[in-house]
C-alpha cells in the first residue's frame, strides 16, 4: 500500500491541479494554469529528446528563481536528470559540477550567465529557456554538443527513475552526489502536503532558491502536487516581499532563519500590508530557528511559525511541528510525517526516547545512497537507517531536539557544548541582530568557544559577555566576541560555523 502511494513521477504530480486552476504565477507574468503547465513541460521534455537528450542524461540547469526555471527543470527532470545549480557560481565551480555529474546540456536564459557559458564542455549542449507572449517556455538549441546527438525516443520517465542529482554542501569535504529518484520526490510531497494539510485553495510564495531541495519541494512540488498555486518571484528580495504579499495573496512561505530574521527587522514599517493579508501559517527550514526568532515572527505576523527539519538525502522533509491545534513548540522541529525518526549510538543501538544520540531516519522519501561513492554509504547507513550526523534528543511527547551537528558541536576541554543554545541566548541581547558561535582551535583544551556578532545597537564584548554568564555555565561562555558587519553564509543562507575559524584567519590559542 506504502509503495502506491508514493510512486509516480513528477509529471504525474501535476495531475492533481483542476485544468483551468492557477499553477503558476509571478510578478510581470501572466498567470499559467494547470493545463499550460502540463502541456508545456511535455512538449519542452520532448524538444530535449529532439536534441538527443533522454533517460540518464544530466541536464545542468543554471537560471534565476520564476516560471522558466520551474517549466525548465520539470522539463528536464520528465526528460533524463535535472541537475539544478546556483547561477552564482564561478567558472571554475561550474566546471567542477559539469564533471562531477557528466552534464551532457546546460539550460540558461538568452544572454545570461557568462561563467556557467564558460565552463562548457565540447560534448555539452547549450539550451536557451526562451519565455514565449503567454507565460509559456520554448527551448532553442544555442550550441549542439561535439559531436551532436541525433534524436532521442520520446520515452515517459518511470518511478525509479533519478530526476534530479544535488550535491551536499561538502563544508568540510568534497560534496557528495545525491541521486534523487521520481519515488523519493513523491514521497516526500505527499508528506509535506499531509503535514500542512496543503489544499487547491492554499498558494505558497516561493522566495527560497530552485537550485536547492528546500525551494523545490517544499515550496514548488509539493504545492503543485497538492492543486494549489506557487507564486515565483526572482528570488528572496526583503524590500520587494511584502508588495508581492500584497499582491498575490500567499498563504503560507517556507524559508531559512536568515530571511525571516531579514523579514522581522523590516515588519514595522509594513504592518498594514500583514495585517491585511494573513498567513494561515509560516514554515521554517534548512538551519536552526533560533526560538527568540520564532517568538517574534509570532507576535508580528500573528500566525504559527512551524520549525521542520530537512536534508538533501532525505528529499527534503524528515520532521516538523504539526498544524495548531496541535503544539507547535520552539526549540524543536516536530516529529516525522511519513518517516520514522530515531536516535542512535555509535554502536547502531536504537536509544530510548529521552536520550541524546545521532539522529536517524527510514522512510520512502530517503535516498538509496550517494552515487558511486561506498564508504560513503557505509558510514551513513546501518540496518536500514540513515544516519544523519545530527545529534539530538526525543521528548516525552516525541518532538525532536537536535542539539547541533555532530561535527559543529564544540569539544571545550572534554565538555561537548552546543552552538546553537549561545546562539539564542545572544539573541536575546537588545542589541544583538545576528550571532552564531563557533569553535577555535586550543593547545590545551582542543577547542575554545568564539561568537560572531552582528550589532543593531551598542554594546561592549564585555558587556556581551556579562549577558551569556547570566544564562550559562561559565565554560559555554564564549572567550571573544567578534563583531562583524555580516555574518558569512553559504548560497542557501545556511552559517558557515565549521570554516568560521579559518574565514577570521584565527589561530591556536
Amino acid at each position: 500500500m506504502e509503495q502506491t502511494a508514493n510512486s509516480g513521477t513528477l509529471l504525474e504530480l501535476l495531475s492533481a491541479g483542476q485544468p483551468d486552476a492557477p499553477a503558476l504565477l509571478a510578478p510581470g507574468r501572466p498567470a499559467l494554469t494547470y493545463s499550460q503547465v502540463r502541456e508545456n513541460v511535455a512538449a519542452l521534455a520532448a524538444q530535449l529528446n529532439g536534441f538527443g537528450l533522454g533517460r540518464g542524461d544530466r541536464i545542468a540547469l543554471a537560471m534565476q528563481n520564476g516560471p522558466d526555471l520551474v517549466l525548465s527543470y520539470l522539463a528536464s527532470a520528465t526528460c533524463g536528470t535535472a541537475a539544478p545549480l546556483n547561477p552564482k557560481y564561478k567558472t571554475e565551480e561550474f566546471a567542477f559540477y559539469y564533471e562531477d555529474t557528466q552534464a551532457k546540456a546546460l539550460i540558461v536564459q538568452p544572454d545570461t550567465l557568462e561563467a556557467a557559458l564558460a565552463a562548457v564542455t565540447p560534448d555539452m549542449s547549450i539550451i536557451h529557456a526562451v519565455t514565449n507572449p503567454d507565460g509559456t517556455v520554448r527551448f532553442e538549441l544555442a550550441k549542439p554538443s561535439e559531436p551532436s546527438r541525433s534524436a532521442r525516443p520520446v520515452e515517459q520517465a518511470e518511478t525509479n527513475d533519478v530526476a534530479m542529482i544535488l550535491h551536499t554542501s561538502g563544508t568540510t569535504s568534497r560534496p557528495k552526489r545525491v541521486p534523487i529518484r521520481h519515488r523519493n520526490m513523491v514521497a516526500s510531497a505527499r508528506n509535506i502536503i499531509g503535514t500542512y494539510n496543503l489544499s487547491p485553495s492554499d498558494r505558497s510564495l516561493c522566495v527560497m532558491p530552485l537550485f536547492h531541495i528546500h525551494g523545490i519541494m517544499a515550496s514548488m512540488l509539493s504545492t503543485l502536487a497538492s492543486g494549489g498555486s506557487v507564486v515565483c518571484p526572482n528570488g528572496f528580495n526583503a524590500l520587494e516581499f511584502w508588495s508581492v504579499v500584497d499582491t498575490f495573496k500567499p498563504t503560507w512561505y517556507s524559508a531559512v532563519p536568515t530571511m525571516h530574521q531579514m523579514l522581522v527587522a523590516r515588519a514595522d514599517r509594513n504592518m498594514d500590508v500583514i495585517k491585511a493579508n494573513p498567513f494561515r501559517f509560516i514554515r521554517s527550514s534548512s538551519a536552526s530557528l533560533p526560538p527568540v526568532i520564532l517568538e517574534r515572527m509570532e507576535a508580528l505576523f500573528g500566525a504559527p511559525v512551524l520549525e521542520s527539519y530537512g536534508m538533501t538525502e532525505a528529499s527534503h522533509q524528515m520532521a516538523s511541528n504539526p498544524l495548531p491545534p496541535r503544539p507547535h513548540k520552539a526549540g524543536t522541529v516536530g516529529y516525522g510525517f511519513g518517516v520514522e525518526v530515531e536516535i542512535m549510538d555509535e554502536e547502531g543501538n536504537l536509544l530510548p526516547q529521552g536520550s541524546i544520540g545521532e539522529v536517524v531516519i527510514k522512510g520512502p522519501n530517503v535516498v538509496d545512497g550517494y552515487e558511486n561513492n561506498p564508504e560513503a554509504n557505509a558510514k551513513a547507513f546501518t540496518n536500514g537507517w540513515f544516519r544523519t550526523g545530527d545529534q539530538g534528543v526525543k521528548d516525552q511527547d516525541g518532538y525532536l531536539q537536535l542539539t547541533g551537528r555532530l561535527k559543529e558541536l564544540i569539544n571545550r576541554g572534554g565538555e561537548k557544548i552546543s552552538p546553537l543554545e549561545i546562539d539564542d541566548v545572544l539573541l536575546r541581547h537588545p542589541a544583538v541582530a545576528e550571532a552564531m558561535a563557533f569553535a577555535v582551535p586550543h593547545k590545551s583544551l582542543g577547542e575554545d568557544i568564539h561568537a560572531a556578532v552582528v550589532l543593531k545597537g551598542e554594546a561592549s564584548e564585555n558587556e556581551l559577555k556579562a549577558h551569556c554568564a547570566s544564562a550559562l555555565a561559565e565554560f559555554k561562555v564564549p572567550r571573544k566576541f567578534h563583531i562583524l558587519k555580516e555574518i558569512p553564509r553559504g548560497a542557501t543562507g545556511k552559517l558557515q560555523r565549521i570554516n568560521m575559524a579559518n574565514l577570521l584567519n584565527i589561530k591556536e590559542g
